[in-house]
């Protein structure tokens, strides 16, 4: 979040959650245009790890970049009905309908489609969309972020943790092979900090332990759209090429703490994981060509960050 974002944050007065499930989403919409700056893409490349690509196309998540300060904008409105202080980025859907080069004109737009009653709290779906100049819609997201707080199924749903951590410990044998032959990935303590100057998200909890404590994180954490970029980056250069139309989803299932190895592995053709030390999952992702796009829904919540 940026500085400013997080100045409001804290200074305006916690609002109360949607009592009704049927509470609609807010309506504001909020748009801008926008054509990267080639050093600021250049830094963004070089952070994310995609390859220099000066006459190429964007690299598929750094729209959601250029959008940012849109969507602080957006989750710090009057009409905007969680805190924005503890919102967990729980997912993020990524459909590039066709190549955007770094000199395009983008037309950014950013709204709530959706709040959604959640067995932890409230989901809100974010809307971003870029547009050519001429209105041709070539890229759009929709993310997820988790308001956490007590709900009436809080009582009946006690146990979901531990189930939960059953079938990550499951999964995790279950993919021990795979994760053996994967490829591990040094992540240094300042990373966040790295991340955070190319992408305007100057959360705390990304920054330093001594600002991460305070929110309950005995260690600074890497922003869950680096390592979104990071495994998009590693596949474009393995499997998927640049000029492909691609529909990704990604869950973000548990914080990576700062520093650390993580290992990313593809178990399919599909498919991309990223694992801790031990084999826990952080990060799960598919990405498919138009027409066998997985269906969109609510993010499965067994094993939230």
């Amino acid at each position: 979040m940026t500085a400013l974002a997080l100045l409001r944050a804290v200074l305006r007065r916690p609002r109360p959650y949607p009592a009704d499930p049927s509470t609609p989403a807010p309506t504001t919409r909020l748009t801008t245009t926008r054509t990267p700056d080639p050093a600021h893409l250049a830094a963004y490349r070089r952070v994310c790890g995609f390859e220099a690509s000066p006459g190429g196309v964007l690299p598929p998540t750094y729209p959601h970049v250029l959008a940012f300060p849109l969507s602080m904008r957006l989750m710090t409105a009057p009409d905007f009905p969680l805190p924005l202080l503890g919102l967990v980025h729980t997912s993020i859907e990524i459909d590039r309908h066709r190549p955007i080069r770094p000199t395009d004109a983008l037309h950014l737009t950013v709204r709530t489609t959706a709040l959604t009653p959640h067995r932890r709290g409230t989901e809100a779906t974010l809307l971003t969309e870029a547009a050519s100049a001429d209105g041709e819609l070539l890229w759009e997201s929709r993310s997820t972020y988790l308001a956490r707080h007590k709900t009436a199924r809080t009582t009946t749903t006690a146990s979901a943790p531990d189930h939960a951590r059953t079938r990550t410990r499951t999964h995790a044998h279950a993919h021990a092979h795979a994760h053996a032959h994967g490829e591990p990935w040094q992540l240094p303590a300042d990373l966040g900090r790295r991340y955070a100057a190319v992408s305007g998200d100057r959360n705390p909890i990304h920054l330093h332990a001594l600002t991460a404590r305070p929110f309950g994180f005995p260690r600074a954490i890497a922003h869950g759209m680096w390592t979104a970029a990071r495994c998009l980056a590693e596949r474009e250069d393995q499997r998927t090429p640049s000029h492909t139309p691609t529909h990704t989803r990604i869950e973000f299932k548990a914080p990576v703490p700062l520093p650390s190895t993580v290992t990313y592995s593809t178990p399919t053709p599909h498919t991309f994981e990223l694992r801790g030390p031990q084999g826990g999952l952080h990060l799960t992702g598919t990405t498919t060509e138009p027409g066998a796009a997985p269906g969109r829904g609510t993010v499965p919540s067994d094993v939230l960050p």
